[in-house]
């Protein structure tokens, strides 16, 4: 029988980060009794009001995993979820912040009774600093993508009819964040060279007015926003290519669209390594993400290239597969 942990996250709408909300499912139903916060000041206060109430404390990069160092310093013990590596946070903050927030990662490491790490370039961080670390993945759904509920594929046909798209256009979908870091101008301008392709883009960020302006300027954009997370299945279903052009080996989206059977295109860069023959790789160029589109799309009949064959590598990453190095961890901690 598992303890009470709890879970502190980053404080991000529900629809947009999910996947600690599903490992922690996976938990309860090995017993475990997670109550899962969004970190914020007043869930940190609440957090600290009611320690005793917990066995243990799981805090997810990077507001969570600070959190869970001052609770560490209350008495509870820590699993830090890290989940994100520094130099992420470093491409996109000034120094003057990034510099103490690497210091603070370190010191919580420091003061987890264990490490939980997701990407290999952090591994020597975590071992370095933390008492105990292990490697863990990012997980998906499998299960929701590769069989869609029959309601959110209706619910995602029709939404698209209304929006213009026939039923025989070819669609590369992306889904995710629209900010900078994810080349969503670079996406916008492949589509002038996309003839024959309606690309679907749906997500939220910084870059909202400029993809809402390119789906009224070009045909073949269509923008819908965010989507209930429950209904994305649903449109990667209609869908033949995903796209991710992040320099990034460790995406949910690109996993997420192994399981719905999609071809993949992703930029070039650090998931080479991971992914090799099964994604299609591209500069992150307007000519070279439509170049990389249309090839994924002429991969989808290779029968030990295609998406069949990434689908059953992407299978080896549903979330209880994943869930079951948490149990592990967690039950070592609480001397089970």
């Amino acid at each position: 029988m598992g303890g009470h942990v709890l879970w502190l996250t980053p404080d991000k709408p529900a629809n947009i980060s999910v996947g600690r909300r599903r490992i922690a499912e996976c938990l309860e139903a090995r017993g475990f009794d997670v109550t899962l916060r969004g970190t914020t000041p007043r869930t940190l206060l609440a957090s600290v009001r009611e320690r005793d109430r917990y066995d243990v404390v799981v805090g997810t990069t990077r507001s969570g995993a600070l959190a869970g160092a001052l609770l560490r310093l209350l008495g509870r013990p820590l699993v830090v979820d890290h989940v994100d590596p520094i130099r992420q946070f470093e491409a996109t903050h000034p120094r003057w912040l990034s510099l103490p927030v690497r210091v603070l990662e370190a010191c919580a490491f420091r003061l987890s009774t264990h490490t939980l790490y997701v990407y290999e370039e952090e591994e020597h961080r975590a071992r370095r600093h933390a008492p105990a670390a292990t490697k863990a993945d990012l997980g998906v759904s499998y299960e929701r993508f590769a069989d869609p509920d029959p309601a959110a594929v209706e619910r995602a046909r029709e939404r698209l009819a209304d929006a213009g798209v026939a039923p025989d256009d070819r669609v590369a979908v992306y889904v995710g964040g629209l900010e900078p870091l994810y080349r969503i101008e670079e996406l916008l301008a492949a589509a002038r060279y996309l003839d024959g392709w309606t690309l679907l883009v749906l997500g939220a960020g910084s870059l909202e007015p400029a993809v809402a302006r390119a789906a009224r300027e070009r045909e073949n954009v269509v923008f819908l926003g965010t989507v209930p997370h429950e209904d994305v299945p649903g449109y990667l279903h209609r869908a033949e290519v995903g796209v991710c052009l992040v320099d990034d080996p460790h995406t949910l989206k690109v996993l997420e669209y192994g399981a719905a059977g999609l071809s993949v295109v992703q930029a070039r860069g650090r998931a080479e390594a991971r992914f090799g023959e099964h994604v299609t790789f591209c500069d992150p160029t307007p000519t070279g993400v439509a170049g990389g589109i249309r090839e994924a799309g002429a991969r989808r009949r290779d029968a030990d290239h295609g998406p069949e064959a990434f689908r059953e590598y992407v299978a080896g990453f549903d979330y209880d597969r994943v869930a079951g190095r948490y149990t592990e961890v967690l039950r070592t901690v609480l001397g089970e």
